[in-house]
């Protein structure tokens, strides 16, 4: 059992629906008049859907045991993506949409995965990590002396995705690249 009041982001709730909810943000307020409570907004992990719930602080909610472990991906089969734990060597399909910044994985990288310590052992989230060196195999020369405006061309990367980079990006440059939004970050020689 958890009170209201100690909930963050990413603490995982068994609701009176009997599923199993992830907060996404919360907000603790209070009033000038009667309790302090709790605004959340959960997701559900089955479906997605997103929930808006108030208790008071001194509600007492179910909590659900959630383990954190490193998986490394292997490769892609069809829609999925195939990860190994790193521990037990479990392999683990993944619909490639569900993980967040999958489009940037190269095979060999690790990630951690968060999944419901229970029977049906579900996994949480999957997220790639923030930033990854690629390198671009493609784009148009760059100018010399194009660097200061915010002017940008299409770049191919290693792993098959078009991104938007500075004109000064060359074929065969490593980049950094934000992999939550796919965004370029910086240069690296």
């Amino acid at each position: 059992m958890i009170l209201a009041g100690d909930i963050k982001k990413g603490v995982c709730l068994r609701l009176d629906d009997n599923k199993i909810w992830v907060v996404i943000d919360f907000l603790h307020k209070k009033p000038g008049k009667g309790n302090t409570v709790m605004i959340t907004k959960l997701r559900n992990v089955e479906d997605g859907r997103v929930l808006e719930r108030t208790w008071i602080v001194s509600a007492k909610l179910e909590d659900v045991t959630v383990s954190h472990q490193q998986f490394q991906y292997l490769y892609k089969e069809g829609n999925d993506m195939v990860f190994m734990n790193t521990e037990t060597y479990e392999q683990v399909n993944i619909a490639k949409d569900l993980i967040t910044g999958g489009d940037f994985l190269k095979e060999g990288e690790t990630m951690v995965m968060a999944s419901i310590d229970d029977q049906t052992g579900a996994i949480l989230t999957a997220e790639a990590p923030i930033k990854i060196m690629l390198q671009v195999t493609y784009t148009e020369p760059g100018l010399k002396g194009d660097t200061a405006t915010n002017a940008t061309k299409p770049a191919k990367l290693e792993t098959g995705v078009e991104i938007r980079v500075p004109l000064f990006i060359n074929e065969g440059d490593m980049i950094e690249v934000d992999t939550r939004d796919g965004s370029y970050v910086s240069r690296k020689s």
